[in-house]
């Protein structure tokens, strides 16, 4: 056999072989894009959980004035999740929630921007029973600051403006400023205009939840919600992020679950969740003199973070001056 024939062969074999291979490829991009539309179609045809009513009026602008009589929620009928939660937030207040897990914690923070409904009893809001009002004109009015924060593959700027569509961007960086969060971003390599990862890869996760916090502040709600906010961050970072709430739950109606005592000591009303219900209410000092549910929760969780060690006065000052 002639060295030409064998080449000829070879290059017949591969061209034989080459539109199976494109068949084999086209058939894995069907089967993909097959899976594909299931997942889309099945997204488009996904029922909200939650509808307004037929009779469904706008929430006017909200006061902060947040009541719950008597109420019960459970995601299955048979499991209730809160037995008969009664308590007032006035406008302005700063409402902190604690106990175990399971108790019904973030549940009872849930039922406020109306993410599932109660079952039993009122959740009122200025006196608006919150099901017979509009889920967009009532959320838009309400902030909230999870302790796993989402942010879009996209700049700083847009993240934050995320909060509030039509701000400027002098509005936003007002917003940073707020949070305390303008000065990282000044260090970012484009500043306010640096791409950002997926889920906000490329920053800390203090620095996500400080832009977190520039949305809520943005938003400018008047109910607050901080569902763990400080939980998976070191002590410094805490305290930038302490400094940034502080300045957020001013003249709002805050709800603050936190295992933090920074957080929750100054609460106008603490309230002690366990097996959802409320099994104590009061001011920190009040509670502790009980030595109840909240005693016995502050000397097993609370003291230990009193008892950290403390940064040397030097580390402080840097710290400072580099927060300023």
């Amino acid at each position: 056999m002639s060295l030409g024939l064998v080449i000829t062969f070879l290059n017949y074999v591969q061209r034989f072989n080459q539109p199976i291979q494109q068949i084999s490829v086209m058939w894995t991009n069907i089967q993909s894009a097959v899976a594909g539309g299931e997942r889309i179609f099945g997204l488009l045809d996904e029922e909200p959980a939650i509808e307004d009513m037929p009779e469904a009026q706008k929430m006017p602008k909200i006061i902060g004035k947040v009541e719950l009589q008597n109420v019960f929620a459970a995601y299955k009928e048979e499991e209730s999740v809160l037995n008969g939660i009664s308590f007032e937030a006035e406008p302005g207040q700063t409402i902190a929630i604690v106990g175990p897990t399971g108790a019904g914690k973030t549940t009872l923070v849930n039922l406020i921007p109306r993410f599932y409904d109660v079952t039993g009893g009122t959740l009122l809001i200025d006196g608006f029973d919150i099901r017979f009002v509009t889920k967009e004109s009532l959320r838009e009015q309400i902030g909230i600051v999870l302790q796993d924060t989402f942010l879009f593959s996209t700049s700083v700027m847009e993240n934050i403006r995320f909060g509030r569509p039509d701000a400027s961007d002098k509005e936003v960086i007002e917003a940073a400023k707020l949070a305390h969060a303008d000065a990282f971003i000044e260090q970012l390599p484009d500043g306010y205009q640096t791409e950002l990862g997926e889920r906000g890869s490329g920053i800390s996760q203090g620095q996500r939840q400080l832009i977190s916090i520039a949305r809520a502040a943005l938003s400018d709600p008047q109910i607050l919600i901080l569902d763990e906010a400080t939980s998976s961050v070191d002590t410094r970072t805490e305290r930038l992020i302490q400094k940034a709430l502080e300045n957020l739950l001013k003249d709002r109606t805050s709800f603050v679950i936190a295992h933090r005592l920074s957080t929750i000591r100054n609460a106008d009303l603490l309230l002690v969740l366990n097996e959802g219900k409320i099994v104590e209410r009061g001011k920190h000092e009040e509670l502790l003199d009980k030595k109840g549910s909240y005693y016995d929760l502050y000397m097993s969780q609370f003291r230990r973070a009193e008892q950290e060690p403390i940064v040397s006065d030097r580390a402080s000052q840097e710290f400072a001056v580099a927060q300023d």
